[in-house]
């Protein structure tokens, strides 16, 4: 019989390998939630335009991977293939910048779409959590960010990522650069795809990942000569409050990331334990960004970390999370009038809290019994017309073996206490 299968490059997140997913998502996001930035949640599909202007019409993502579509209403519209931009223009539309607390700082977690060659740790939709401090010019948040996303990085006990830390200019000495590099750049012996983007965003040539293209940049000019005293100043601001916090990094002068709206500070969180598709997350500053999206001027900064590299440096470093087992209490009736109380003590055990699941299908004790060690509940809850009988079931340990006999009325009682 034929089936339907993932399309090429994504993925099905199922159990029990999901719950380590869940709990990434979870230790990104808890550092976030405890320093002011609230949930959002944009639609997965935006006005092509959109990406176009954010995040640069000569960038890899909007020339080749980016799933654009018309609607029958003859609108352009794109999957969404990161979440900067979404944020912003969603946080223009609905005037949070008007509300007199800036920075607005928000958080999301939500699913990305690119057309890329698949491989390991690169697919054609995958998983991000991001943060967005929106309105305010401070390398303190700056380096607030980078903090958070370290903070939640080692929580999960990585510990052999790496931060690389940069400086792109400002609107003031970034043209300077833009034309030394552009100068350096047209003397290579490059393609025509290349030398189209030395015209449109030199600093893009830096970030080619190709052998050619690599050895043809030593001697290349580094932004570092041409930054602004102001920028300069910034950048060591960043660096001395991320070096007081204990945050190590590395200075990368040909960090440039691969969106077109990074200003001042960019970074990336990498783990060589991945190959090629080493970066597991980074970011930025966009101080020019909400312009660019028809929004005031708005200096923003931010980052996304991706959940399926993470979950890959975790493995790539053998580290196994802690993950409490989906059911505590597995309850199993022998008979029609056990299906009856034990489904009604289960359901008193949810609404109390307690992740109890009931043995459905009518199956035997044997089968029933394995269902529950498959569960991994730390308790089973048996019984029978005997047991009903005399007023109580069976309570069994599923790591000692150990059973007792508890009224039914006490089940929810003596549970509470067992599971603390």
């Amino acid at each position: 019989m034929n089936t339907f299968q993932a399309p090429k490059g994504t993925y099905d997140l199922i159990p029990p390998r999901s719950a380590t997913y869940l709990a990434v998502r979870d230790a990104i996001s808890t550092p976030l939630k405890n320093s002011g930035y609230g949930y959002i949640e944009t639609p997965g599909f935006e006005n092509v335009e959109l990406f176009a202007r954010g995040v640069g019409e000569s960038t890899d993502i909007v020339t080749k991977e980016m799933y654009a579509f018309e609607t029958k209403g003859g609108d352009r519209l794109a999957l969404r293939p990161e979440g900067t931009a979404s944020v912003l223009r969603a946080a223009l539309e609905a005037n949070l910048h008007k509300a007199g607390n800036l920075p607005v700082k928000l958080w999301y977690s939500g699913s990305y779409y690119r057309y890329e060659r698949p491989q390991a740790g690169r697919y054609r939709h995958f998983s991000q959590v991001g943060a967005e401090a929106i309105g305010t010019e401070d390398p303190a948040l700056d380096a607030e960010l980078i903090i958070l996303a370290d903070q939640a990085y080692r929580s999960l006990g990585l510990r052999t990522f790496r931060i690389l830390l940069n400086s792109l200019g400002d609107k003031e000495c970034r043209p300077v650069y833009r034309e030394a590099l552009q100068n350096f750049l047209r003397d290579l012996d490059l393609d025509e795809d290349t030398r189209r983007r030395i015209e449109i965003n030199p600093l893009r040539v830096l970030d080619d990942k190709r052998d050619a293209v690599q050895k043809q940049l030593t001697g290349a000019p580094m932004l570092r000569d041409y930054l602004c005293d102001a920028c300069k100043a910034y950048h060591e601001q960043v660096r001395e409050l991320l070096t007081a916090a204990g945050v190590a990094f590395e200075d990368d002068e040909k960090l440039v990331r691969g969106l077109d709206y990074y200003t001042r500070t960019t970074f990336e969180f990498v783990h060589d334990g991945l190959g090629s598709q080493s970066a597991v997350g980074g970011g930025g500053r966009y101080d020019g960004l909400s312009e660019m999206i028809g929004g005031p001027a708005l200096p923003s900064v931010g980052w996304a970390l991706g959940v399926d590299r993470t979950v890959l440096a975790l493995e790539a470093e053998g580290v196994e999370l802690d993950i409490p087992a989906a059911t505590s209490v597995y309850a199993v009736p022998l008979g029609d009038e056990a299906r009856r109380v034990l489904f009604g003590v289960v359901t008193e055990l949810r609404k109390a809290g307690v992740a109890a699941d009931f043995s459905y299908g009518g199956k035997g004790l044997k089968g029933a019994m394995k269902n529950a060690n498959r569960s991994g509940a730390r308790y089973a809850i048996v019984a029978g017309e005997r047991d009903l009988a005399d007023g109580v079931v069976q309570l069994k340990d599923m790591e000692s073996g150990e059973q007792e006999p508890v009224p039914v009325a006490e089940v929810l009682t003596r549970l509470s206490a067992l599971l603390g």
